[in-house]
């Protein structure tokens, strides 16, 4: 499911990205993914203003290896924007005009290709891709590539075959000599605790999501991942029933988006759940509406999850149970 999860996992890979062209200084140059020049083109919340970026510079892009890399990007953000069959023919005009590949080229249209099949709903057709998008990386020392492939399997495989991934990915992380690849440790330990969290092994999940928590706060400037990692941490209270811990970061969390003018359907979601297992029904209403009113704006939980809308609906409106 998307919900809290989901959510989590792709503002956290957001911030990944984003971190992979804030080296400081006084590191050595990187050649391998942090320097590539399209990176700062995205935007992941605006996948169809990144496609228009892209584009325009792969028709500026002198070097041939640079032009098709950027279409492979721009082939991620037709996906994001659920355009399914334009991004797979922008891959397969990339695989015929580059072959040979090189490794590089290889690993990301295997990795794209594995994405658009995701989101399009082929996760069996997705997990081979992601194979050898890693296995490609990975032979030729492309660490960062080689984290981003083992990351999506750990959240492609199911269970235990997720942990084991999500593990491959730490390890190649924790021995990188590229600072933006020691940088997915975070996105790893809470995609982590997510797939615990589903296991329902709630005091592992607890402690790999106060990891993920621990690195974010690593890089204070970046405000929003750490509200989202409070958040997940806090979810995982409620999860162990410790709800008055739950309720007062979320409060706090509530406090914050307010005063920056940018109300979260989580967070609301979350303050009614919690207020009405105190038994507070009239405090949860009101929480539980205004969850409904953002989170419905959400065209994938439109799509994929009805029935926790119509639930967040009915609540609101002291319906449920009638």
């Amino acid at each position: 499911m998307r919900s809290f999860a989901q959510w989590a996992a792709a503002i956290a890979l957001a911030v990944a990205a984003a971190c992979a062209h804030t080296r400081p200084a006084e590191e050595p140059a990187m050649v391998e993914y942090e320097t590539a020049s399209w990176r700062p083109l995205w935007d992941y919340g605006d996948p169809a203003g990144s496609e228009e970026r892209l584009r325009d510079a792969a028709v500026r892009a002198g070097d041939t290896e640079l032009r098709l890399e950027i279409r492979t990007q721009v082939a991620r953000a037709l996906g994001l924007q659920r355009r399914f069959d334009e991004a797979f023919a922008e891959l397969a005009a990339v695989e015929s005009e580059a072959a040979p590949a090189s490794a590089r080229l290889e690993s990301l249209l295997h990795l794209e290709r594995g994405r658009t099949l995701r989101s399009s709903g082929d996760v069996d057709a997705a997990r081979p891709e992601f194979v050898a998008a890693f296995e490609a990386a990975h032979r030729a020392h492309l660490d960062y590539l080689a984290v981003d492939a083992a990351h999506m399997l750990g959240i492609v495989e199911p269970g235990d075959a997720g942990l084991d991934w999500n593990a491959r990915a730490l390890d190649v992380a924790a021995t990188s000599p590229d600072p933006a690849v020691r940088g997915w440790a975070a996105v790893i330990a809470n995609n982590r605790g997510w797939t615990l969290f589903d296991l329902g092994r709630y005091e592992e999940s607890l402690a790999s999501l106060e990891r993920a928590l621990v690195l974010r706060r690593e890089r204070p400037e970046q405000e929003e991942p750490i509200r989202i990692a409070r958040w997940c941490v806090a979810r995982l209270h409620r999860a162990l029933g410790r709800n008055e811990e739950a309720l007062a970061e979320q409060r706090a969390l509530l406090a914050e988006y307010e005063a920056l003018g940018e109300p979260s359907g989580y967070v609301h979601e979350e303050l009614g759940e919690l207020l009405l297992l105190a038994g507070d029904v009239d405090a949860a209403r009101p929480h539980l509406a205004v969850a409904h009113e953002l989170l419905s704006q959400d065209p994938w939980l439109v799509e994929s999850e009805p029935a926790r809308l119509e639930r967040l609906r009915s609540l609101a409106r002291g319906e449920e149970g009638k």
